[in-house]
């Protein structure tokens, strides 16, 4: 090997050596420092990304557990509340018991009334107990909430009214069910039609889908073709307004719609038939209360009778029934989202937490090997020395 002076070879490549044994050494420093094995995106790229979505993952795990549990709770504080009323309704029915009894007189009944109307009056308090602003035994929501498919029906088709004799009879069907009304025009002659709701379900709860139809007509001649009857007559109807009917869950409201002068009406083909349905006019149909005590204040303990409290307790029964079984299905939910966490973080953790004893191992030779670095670095330094030695 020649002797040089302005190049050292080794010198250099010892150098190099030492740098990557620095490296390799802060690297393994800062995974045991930091307990994981990632620390940046260029440690394991994919395995970063992975660790990502399972964080995620995991995360809105959590959160749903966090539901889960306040729901156990909103049930837990239901229960007792229901177990307070079964109190109440049981001491209420003693108390008729003893309000029979022929050896009791006006005044021995009136004491009875006294507490038989103080614990209904607690039965209405505890209706309108809340959990975190949410009342316990009663709902109430603006939501629309579907309970099933809709029904479809036929295709459509515009069609021009129709007169026969004295009556127009129109029959207009683009939903589940209809509604006979009856309405009589300006001149007398009567106009009826099957008035059309909304969209019905097989339940008797659910959100009506739109419906209506207009209709204003004034000296129009009208044609009505059913097989080879033909009939031409002119008719005057002036009609102020239709009612369009909403039907909802247990309530809805009639309301008047101006009437539009159109000559055409949209039907559809072969109209679905749906059970009755009853509608209240004057009522709220996106509120629905269904609370402990629906029957409002007495006046005297005579005034219900045993069997009401009979029917009562049965009802209480079934609604703690079904408050248990609720509450077992919330907990089962909560201990099979507790395991899929555990199972999530252990997937997490087996990419990102690092390795300790096989870290411990890495540092111990990477720190080794630094320091032969460092001084076979020192010894390739002075191979230049001898140069010197050589021009004296």
């Amino acid at each position: 090997m020649p002797i040089v002076v302005n190049s050292n070879a080794s010198a250099t490549e010892a150098s190099f050596n030492l740098s990557r044994a620095n490296d390799a050494l802060r690297k393994s420093l800062q995974k045991l420092s930091t307990g994981k094995r990632i620390n940046s995106p260029a440690d394991d790229a994919g395995g970063l990304a992975v660790a990502y979505k399972l964080s995620s993952t995991i995360k809105r795990s959590y959160a749903v557990v966090q539901n889960a549990q306040n729901a156990l709770s909103y049930l837990q504080v239901q229960d007792s509340g229901l177990k307070t009323v079964g109190n109440i309704l049981d001491r209420m029915s003693e108390l008729r018991i003893m309000a029979q009894d022929i050896t009791k007189n006006a005044g021995d009944i009136e004491n009875y009334s006294k507490e038989f109307l103080e614990l209904q009056a607690q039965l209405n308090q505890l209706s309108r107990e809340t959990f975190n602003g949410i009342s316990l035994f009663a709902t109430e929501s603006h939501r629309p909430i579907e309970s099933g498919g809709t029904a479809g029906v036929g295709g459509e088709f515009n069609s021009a009214l129709g007169v026969s004799d004295s009556n127009l009879n129109i029959n207009p069907h683009n939903n589940d069910g209809a509604q006979s009304v009856a309405y009589t025009s300006n001149n007398g002659t009567n106009i009826s039609y099957d008035k059309f709701g909304r969209t019905f379900y097989p339940h008797p709860s659910g959100q009506a889908t739109d419906g209506s139809i207009s209709l204003n007509v004034v000296n129009l001649q009208f044609v009505l073709s059913i097989g080879t009857l033909d009939v031409n007559q002119t008719l005057d109807i002036d009609l102020g307004g239709l009612h369009n009917v909403d039907p909802r869950a247990g309530a809805g409201a009639a309301n008047s719609r101006d009437g539009h002068a159109t000559g055409t009406l949209t039907v559809a083909a072969n109209p679905i038939p749906i059970a009755d349905d009853n509608y209240t006019q004057g009522t709220d149909p996106d509120a629905t209360t269904s609370g402990i005590n629906d029957s409002g204040f007495i006046s005297t303990i005579l005034d219900v009778s045993v069997g009401q409290f009979t029917e009562a307790i049965e009802r209480l029964a079934d609604m703690r029934a079904e408050n248990g079984a609720e509450q077992n299905r919330v907990m089962n939910s909560i201990n099979l989202l507790q395991t899929n966490v555990t199972n999530l973080e252990a997937a997490h953790g087996r990419i990102m937490d690092a390795d300790i004893a096989l870290e411990s191992t890495r540092f111990a030779r990477q720190n080794v090997l630094v320091q032969a670095s460092a001084s076979m670095t020192a010894q390739a330094n002075q191979l230049t020395n001898i140069a010197l030695t050589l021009l004296q």
